[in-house]
């Protein structure tokens, strides 16, 4: 073989050297999901009937994290040991308003135990959310809540739906949701944002993004389709100005862009990702069509 000239060495190293460039900036552009989670209201009918038997399907599946939303009569320790046993880590766990407002510091206690970081409200009832000072209320007990789950070494935080972003008389046309991101100490209240109901609400995940950058370490995932003929328009969940009709879809399986919100991901603080379907067709099905299609996601 013809030794090679320094010339020669020269070009063939430098060209080497982009070459590694240009790869190595391309992996860097791409992202995926580490962990990705679900929400296991979705599969909340086999959990009644088979608790362990269900989580374990979720495992099996793919999920590495779980979101509670109840833990149907189980205690706070065998819901650990079930979770050790699948290899599985439940960060987040859902609980009610009432719990917040009357039982918090049990709560606290069993969220500990199971070893959840987050303790998440998802919902503020409609009486209260119509009343003069209801969401002043509710953001009082918010802060209350979240400096006593700090203490406790937990975060406190909220989730939403459509309905905050619907103009609120009672807070002279605001929008409920950004009432809510003034009036919470982000040190002791985040936000865990719903991707599906702010889209249907025709918000922009990014314009909040940008705004308030890492508010939102928590995200739902769950897709959703416009369908005159779909026999649910979720109106709890929308409120009223919202005029078309649909149906939730998984993940990938609707007209949400996921790739251009999750490009933004590092701006929101995303940590954690959990599927959701409120009305699954097929429970075990759906979650998998979820998974595969958010384990494959670059963005």
């Amino acid at each position: 073989m013809r030794p090679m000239n320094r010339r020669t060495f020269l070009q063939t190293s430098i060209a080497t050297t982009i070459a590694s460039s240009f790869s190595l900036r391309a992996f860097a552009a791409e992202h995926k999901i580490g962990r990705i989670g679900l929400q296991l209201y979705t599969v909340r009918d086999a959990m009644k009937t088979d608790f362990e038997g269900t989580i374990s399907k979720v495992a099996a599946t793919g999920y590495k994290e779980v979101e509670f939303a109840g833990y149907f009569d189980h205690s706070p320790k065998d819901v650990r040991t079930i979770l050790d046993k699948n290899g599985l880590a439940a960060p987040s766990a859902h609980v009610s308003y009432d719990l917040v407002e009357k039982k918090w510091p049990e709560t606290l206690d069993a969220a500990k135990i199971v070893g959840h970081s987050y303790v998440i409200c998802p919902w503020i009832d409609e009486k209260q959310r119509k009343e003069p000072s209801g969401w002043k209320r509710a953001a009082d007990l918010f802060n209350r809540a979240g400096e006593a789950s700090q203490k406790a070494g937990i975060q406190f935080g909220y989730h939403n739906h459509s309905f905050e972003f619907e103009p609120a008389d009672s807070l002279g046309g605001k929008l409920p949701y950004d009432f809510l991101l003034a009036e919470l100490d982000p040190k002791l209240v985040t936000m865990e944002l719903d991707l599906c109901w702010i889209s249907v609400a025709g918000k922009d995940p990014l314009a909040y993004f940008e705004k308030y950058p890492g508010r939102f370490p928590l995200v739902h995932v769950k897709d959703f389709v416009k369908d005159p003929a779909a026999t649910s328009s979720f109106s709890g969940a929308t409120g009223p100005s919202v005029k078309f009709t649909g149906r939730l879809a998984d993940v990938g399986q609707g007209s949400i862009d996921w790739k251009r919100i999750f490009a933004h991901s590092e701006k929101a603080g995303i940590k954690h990702y959990f599927v959701e379907n409120d009305e699954p067709k097929s429970a075990f099905d759906d979650i998998k069509i979820s998974y595969d299609y958010l384990h494959n996601l670059q963005f």
